[in-house]
């Protein structure tokens, strides 16, 4: 099954089979001056698993976006199954046979799995029938696509990979044939990634038409049959995917030969920054979440914390930056922490030399309707260079500082008075690693450092970390992903369930070692 770009200047693409499913021609579409979707032509053949990669704000979810009826495009226009299909909003989506799987779940919190499936999708005013309904077609979907949630479960309390499986439920529930992903791994773990990949052939091998939007490069390498690049609100190529490679298709999003791998020179460490000794956090319900952990982190080096998600390497960030409680020692640069919490918290931590790029930088790392320039201002307000005088902020000097900040990361659009939430995801991560990362902090705590950012930000912020290792900072590093845990770090350690299972030297483990100390097997051997 082969995919069409009418452009293809990198290379020439085979033609799409008869049949497709979905045909966009010459899409365009525009916010003020920003050129998000430029011309764009293509066609994804029906019962295939396409996939469609670009850097951040190439204009890919804009482009899904008006497929599923969020934005109207300026020009161009929309064929689903041959027929040309005005799509005006997500109604008209839905009744065309599209489903989207959005990067930030569009769930109800305090709803059941049920309601969240049936909301919107009632068969009328009495809701008993619906959700009898909605149980057992739920029932029936779950044994064919091994999409086990329980129904009854509050949307609350479900992990992040169960609650994917519910939006994907809620797409199908609706009679999807079409189905659009937006960065679906993005907060999953490894295991969690590979159970959707499983789920998503299972759907192509039902005639399903699958479209997921990653930046992750392996993902497209061992899943899709065809693959489309967008650089710059322009679709420049699609291929098979078994025609290419992660290289080639990493120069055809950025324009330029990409360094895969990690480039650094061997760390030289020097004091030791932050010792942490027989640190215990219980959450609200008296769990205790971080079981006497205790780590040091050297200047000049990076220590690298391995683990599934939920084992507690969240509890040690948000206890290490001042958002939760905790008992035990920390100290920073021989100073002991207040973790009472009686303190001013985040900000007491800043003052004694620590920043902190938090796991969930839409909840926890910006205000998403406050500008680029107020998110990167944040936590810093009280900065003499920020102050008119002591009762007025200088909002001139914070936008110069933005800009150039901005500027220096790589932001796009470079634009500090668009609010948060107009900017990608990759771009939201660039925003508050440039406010951290150039306070020039002693230690800088930073999870998921590269979660939903493609190739070319990962590179990026891959080198800006190891700059600051360079100059002789500490550096406390929480990822899901080995390869990155591997690539970046110059000690690993592995969590489980709120214990360090172990330290290992990256050039001495690998994945599968790594993998057993994550899987809570004690004394997991090391070595290739």
């Amino acid at each position: 099954m082969v995919a069409r770009s009418t452009t293809g200047r990198h290379g020439a693409a085979a033609p799409a089979q008869a049949g497709a499913a979905i045909e966009l021609r010459g899409i365009s579409k525009a916010f003020g001056s920003v050129q998000a979707n430029k011309d764009i032509s293509i066609e994804v053949a029906r019962g295939t698993i396409h996939g469609i990669i670009g850097e951040n704000g190439a204009g890919k979810s804009t482009l899904m976006s008006i497929l599923y009826g969020f934005y109207k495009a300026d020009s161009g226009e929309i064929l689903i199954n041959g027929i040309p299909t005005p799509i005006p909003d997500s109604q008209a989506a839905i009744r065309a046979g599209i489903g989207m799987v959005f990067q930030h779940f569009k769930l109800v919190q305090n709803f059941s799995v049920l309601e969240n499936v049936i909301l919107g999708a009632e068969d009328g005013a009495l809701l008993r029938p619906s959700l009898a309904k909605a149980r057992r077609v739920l029932a029936e979907l779950a044994a064919e696509y091994e999409l086990d949630v329980d129904p009854d479960a509050l949307i609350e309390n479900l992990s992040v990979g169960h609650l994917q499986r519910v939006e994907i439920l809620k797409a199908l529930y609706r009679h999807a044939d079409i189905l659009i992903l937006d960065e679906p791994t993005g907060v999953l773990t490894p295991d969690e990634a590979d159970h959707l990949f499983r789920i998503l052939k299972g759907l192509k091998e039902q005639g399903k038409t699958i479209i997921l939007i990653t930046h992750k490069l392996r993902e497209i390498m061992d899943i899709t049959d065809t693959v489309s690049v967008m650089r710059r609100g322009e679709m420049t190529a699609t291929l098979r995917t078994a025609d290419t490679s992660p290289e080639h298709l990493a120069e055809l999003m950025v324009g330029r030969k990409v360094l895969l791998d990690v480039a650094k020179a061997p760390a030289r460490p020097g004091r030791t920054v932050l010792e942490i000794d027989n640190l215990r956090v219980r959450d609200s319900a008296g769990v205790e979440r971080l079981k006497g952990i205790s780590l040091s982190v050297r200047a000049g080096e990076i220590l690298g914390i391995a683990g599934v998600s939920g084992n507690g390497q969240s509890e040690l960030l948000a206890v290490l930056g001042g958002i939760a409680h905790g008992t035990g020692t920390v100290s920073i640069n021989g100073e002991p922490i207040d973790l009472s919490g009686k303190s001013s918290g985040g900000q007491s931590r800043r003052a004694q030399g620590i920043s902190h790029v938090p796991e969930d930088r839409q909840h926890l790392g910006m205000i998403m309707d406050f500008t680029a320039w107020e998110n990167i201002a944040f936590g810093y307000h009280n900065d003499p260079a920020y102050q008119k005088n002591p009762l007025l902020m200088d909002n001139a000097a914070i936008l110069d500082d933005a800009r150039g900040k901005m500027d220096r990361f790589d932001v796009r659009p470079p634009i500090p008075t668009l609010p948060a939430k107009s900017f990608s995801g990759g771009n939201q991560q660039k925003i508050i690693l440039a406010r951290e990362i150039e306070r020039n902090p002693d230690l800088l705590l930073v999870g998921q450092p590269t979660r939903g950012v493609d190739i070319g930000a990962i590179e990026f912020i891959h080198k800006r970390i190891i700059e600051l290792r360079d100059a002789g900072k500490a550096i406390l590093l929480v990822s899901v992903e080995l390869d990155e845990i591997i690539g970046l770090a110059d000690r690993i350690a592995v969590m489980f369930d709120g214990r360090i299972m172990g330290e290992r030297l990256p050039g001495e483990t690998d994945e599968r070692a790594l993998g057993l100390l994550m899987a809570g097997v004690a004394g997991a051997e090391e070595g290739r």
